[in-house]
C-alpha cells in the first residue's frame, strides 16, 4: 500500500498576504481559492512539480501563525533556486552545507547533493528549508 502526504495546513494570520507570498514570491500554483460566506475561506497552493500542497485557512489548525517549522522543499539546483527566490523578493539565507559540526557557508567547490540548504520564512514566520537533491538512489 502506498501512503502519500498530499496536504499540509499552514497557520497564517492573513489569507490574502499569505496567498500573495506563496503564489507570487514562491511561484506556487493556486489550486483553488474558496471564500465561504460568513467566513474567511480556504486557499490551496502547490509548489511546481510537487505532489503535496499547502492549505491556508484561518482557524484550520490549532497552531499559532508562524509556529510551523521545518517544512522542506527539494530542488535539483539549490543555487539556481535560491537565486530565483531572492530575485522574487524572498528573504532567503545564503546556501549552507550540512556536516558533522552543523551548518557552514557554502563555497563554489562544495558538492551540494543532499547537504546543500537555504532557509527562509513566510510573512507569518513559518520556517522553510530548501535542500538540493538532484537524484535519488
Amino acid at each position: 500500500m502506498n501512503w502519500t502526504l498530499e496536504v499540509v495546513a499552514m497557520p497564517v494570520a492573513d489569507l490574502d498576504r499569505a496567498k500573495k507570498f506563496y503564489a507570487e514570491k514562491m511561484g506556487f500554483v493556486v489550486d483553488h481559492d474558496t471564500r465561504v460566506d460568513g467566513g474567511p475561506g480556504i486557499i490551496q497552493l502547490t509548489p511546481p512539480g510537487s505532489g503535496c500542497s499547502i492549505v491556508l485557512g484561518l482557524g484550520m489548525v490549532e497552531m499559532e501563525p508562524g509556529s510551523l517549522q521545518g517544512l522542506q522543499l527539494v530542488v535539483p539546483d539549490i543555487r539556481a533556486a535560491r537565486e530565483e527566490l531572492a530575485g522574487r523578493g524572498v528573504e532567503i539565507s545564503e546556501v549552507q552545507v550540512a556536516g558533522p559540526e552543523g551548518f557552514r557557508s557554502s563555497t563554489e567547490d562544495d558538492a551540494l547533493d543532499n547537504v546543500g540548504f537555504a532557509f527562509f520564512s513566510d510573512p507569518d514566520g513559518n520556517r522553510w528549508a530548501l535542500q538540493q537533491i538532484s537524484s535519488r538512489a
